[in-house]
């Protein structure tokens, strides 16, 4: 669990995800000699903060977002969000700007409004996000950020066996998405790819549990085609790794801004629930995380 604590501590709210970019990048270009297959590796200006590894002869796509929810200082102590945190006064935030490191406290008042608890006034701007305090025994992790980091986790442990396929690190999506339809465009012009696989963190409900396997999605707010959904239960069927079935009517992936975009592409959300969502304590079970991993490795081959 030492690269998801890792991962887990890195700063990168909506819009500033650089530093995990950069991180990414870096774990990318050390690991990839001891990955069964080579990728291309595309970044730069015409992929903004974003990353896509094309592995082999790609007929799927993984899609797993960098960016975590967090806060902007507007003026003097106020605080608006990006994306859409939990709030509760008392929870520490650690930034940084032009005058030095920050961790600071966050302050809601009777009215909602929200506002940070510091020696002195941080610059206006500067995002902030909840400092990650990581906590892990036999059954479970805990931390915040583990919407997406262990979706990013996911995808960098499947980069280990994976021959065909492409993994697609992007931005935004806790803050209304904007990445992903060049992502889509990039991969369906160049690779005719028609079919991805959103590695995202859902929701602990009453109808799913902690410990009972990772999470097949047939809808939320998007609503991927029938067909699709269909082969991915039933290929989750024969591959006898544990998992659930999900159905929402709230919260959204990368998958509904796929949906949106001018190609046929058929897309799933998969991944482990959590609990205490969007919160400094999100917590996921360890077998829920292995049965992910799993998952994601055997649809790989087959789809």
């Amino acid at each position: 669990m030492e690269l998801l604590k890792t991962l887990c501590s890195i700063h990168a709210p909506s819009g500033n995800e650089g530093d995990m970019k950069n991180f990414v990048l870096s774990y990318i270009n050390e690991n990839k000699k001891n990955w069964k297959s080579p990728p291309q590796i595309f970044e730069g200006d015409d992929f903004q903060d974003c990353v896509v590894l094309v592995f082999g002869k790609p007929r799927t796509a993984v899609y797993a977002h960098m960016d975590n929810i967090g806060f902007t200082v507007r003026y003097g102590h106020q605080l608006v969000k990006v994306g859409a945190p939990r709030t509760e006064s008392g929870y520490v935030l650690t930034g940084k700007d032009s005058k030095g490191n920050i961790e600071c406290l966050l302050r809601k008042n009777e009215e909602g409004e929200l506002s940070y608890d510091f020696v002195r006034e941080i610059e206006r701007g500067t995002d902030l996000s909840f400092k990650s305090i990581w906590r892990e025994d036999d059954e479970s992790v805990q931390s915040c950020y583990m919407d997406n980091r262990l979706g990013v986790w996911t995808a960098l442990r499947l980069c280990e066996t994976l021959t065909d396929g492409a993994i697609v690190f992007s931005c935004w999506e806790e803050h209304g998405g904007g990445s992903v339809p060049y992502l889509t465009r990039f991969l369906y012009e160049n690779y005719k790819i028609k079919k991805a696989l959103i590695s995202d963190i859902t929701w602990i409900t009453d109808g799913v549990h902690p410990g009972k396997g990772v999470v097949i999605s047939m809808r939320d707010t998007g609503l991927p085609r029938r067909s699709f959904v269909n082969q991915i239960i039933r290929l989750a069927e024969k591959s006898a790794v544990p998992f659930q079935l999900e159905v929402e009517n709230a919260g959204g992936s990368d998958g509904t801004e796929i949906q949106k975009q001018p190609y046929p592409i058929d897309w799933v959300f998969i991944g482990a629930a959590e609990e205490n969502v969007h919160s400094p304590d999100e917590k996921v079970n360890k077998a829920d995380i292995k049965a992910m991993l799993q998952l994601y490795q055997y649809l790989m081959k087959e789809l």
